[in-house]
């Protein structure tokens, strides 16, 4: 009796179920201007962006360490000059063109990439809410909103989220400032130090012994009995993938402050790492939007849990799970640790994105310490993941057949995403790095 292939290449399937670190290339891509897939208008962008700008104030106010940039929750973006060398060192590659970090490990607030997604659409809540009941207008100064009256408003309606960690933490800060009653519910792969974070915040945190899916399903579960109760879909959110996607409209505008040029000559290749894939997802939607075909991104997984590799190269999406091939959907990645792809996410970017790999988790940790000992930047494992990518002589092969010429590439900028790292504890954090060091 044959094996069934679930819509697999042989080749490829037998490379997932062996935990074999590979790369799916993706035939459906299309050039940015003839692509049909996508019902969120570019307009939808810029209107997140306005939304973001109008809570500046209220941000600013209640959360000091955004004080700096007017209450604006935004990352710098880094040369990593020493940590490419260290790549090129190791893994015996030369990576053409420029390597930069994008740091949202430094996201204020939730000191996670989820701090974009999360915080906006709890915003949106808030503001439908309140203008819903003629507390507030357009035009107002939103600082008021710290005033303990819409505390008390706020406190009669309840928001729930599935998480394996970081999206509570972003979605239980800002809702529990706002005064909104806030239950996380958390898979089997949340680190200790997130449930008591969000403790610390009066957040509710139920405790789930089972995978992402399951914690999503019981989030959505406790809100159909509470009329009050708002569910933060990671699977399904037009919301957070608007919050990830106003990300793109800031990027072009460091980039050009220093001076990084992004045309036909001088390409832009992205890698993000992905777990549901709604934050990987908004921001390639909202680089796409910006860039056009001068963007190329690259998603990257765990080698346990390759969610949206298996969604989109068999057209399946939600349809599939990692656990469907053999698969455990166990890493040291807990946010990545996912096995079921966002519904809404992978079909945004099925013709958008470049190409999806994965990485093991020796891999994550050695690049964690190399990052640490070379740039002193200190990320969570799951951050690391794509800082593979500009290592990889496959998606440096699958760029050369998208016509871009070896003077194009060495005019490249790489930029890698960092996801998360700031909250992590000082000890674990340390931990982490002498786990890395002991695999080089």
């Amino acid at each position: 009796m044959m094996e069934p292939t679930y819509g697999l290449k042989p080749a490829l399937l037998s490379d997932l179920k062996a935990m074999k670190e590979t790369f799916w290339s993706n035939s459906s891509l299309k050039s940015w201007v003839n692509s049909d897939t996508n019902p969120v208008e570019g307009s939808d962008i810029y209107e997140a962006e306005k939304r973001l700008l109008r809570f500046a104030p209220y941000i600013r106010h209640v959360f000091p360490e955004t004080e700096e940039k007017n209450g604006i929750i935004e990352s710098p973006i880094q040369r990593l000059p020493d940590m490419q060398r260290e790549l090129e060192k190791y893994y015996q590659t030369t990576i053409s063109g420029k390597l930069l970090l994008k740091c949202d490990n430094e996201l204020p607030i939730a000191g996670s990439i989820k701090a974009r997604g999360g915080i906006y659409e709890v915003l949106k809540l808030a503001e439908t809410l309140l203008i819903q009941h003629d507390m507030i207008q357009l035009t107002d100064d939103y600082s008021v909103l710290a005033n303990p009256s819409f505390k008390e408003f706020f406190s009669q309606y309840s928001i729930a989220v599935g998480s394996t960690g970081n999206l509570a933490l972003s979605i239980g800060t800002i809702g529990a400032a706002l005064g909104f009653n806030v239950t996380v519910h958390m898979s089997r792969e949340a680190k200790e130090w997130k449930k008591e974070l969000l403790r610390e915040k009066g957040v509710t945190v139920i405790e789930h012994q089972k995978d992402f899916s399951y914690a999503v399903e019981e989030g959505r579960k406790q809100c159909m009995k509470d009329s009050n109760g708002f569910f933060i879909d990671d699977e399904n959110s037009k919301d957070l993938f608007m919050g990830y996607a106003v990300a793109a409209l800031r990027l072009r505008k460091q980039l050009e402050e220093k001076g990084i040029v992004v045309d036909r000559d001088h390409p832009l290749i992205v890698y993000l790492p992905c777990g549901v894939g709604g934050g990987p997802g908004g921001v390639t939607y909202g680089l796409k939007h910006v860039f056009g075909d001068h963007v190329h991104c690259y998603f990257a997984e765990p080698t346990n849990s390759p969610c949206m590799l298996i969604g989109l190269s068999t057209g399946k999406h939600e349809k599939i799970s990692v656990q469907d091939i053999g698969l455990s959907n166990r890493t040291e990645a807990d946010g990545l640790a996912v096995g079921r792809p966002s519904a809404l996410s992978g079909r945004m970017v099925q013709e958008l994105v470049n190409g999806v790999y994965t990485v093991n988790d020796e891999n994550l940790f050695k690049m964690l310490a190399l990052l640490h000992q070379s740039e002193s930047i200190s990320l969570e494992p799951s951050a690391l993941a794509g800082m593979l990518g500009p290592t990889s002589i496959q998606i440096r092969e699958h760029l050369e057949s998208l016509s871009l010429t070896r003077t194009q590439l060495t005019q490249a900028t790489h930029l890698v995403w960092a996801t998360g790292g700031n909250l992590v504890p000082a000890q674990i954090m340390e931990s982490y790095v002498v786990m890395g060091k002991g695999f080089l």
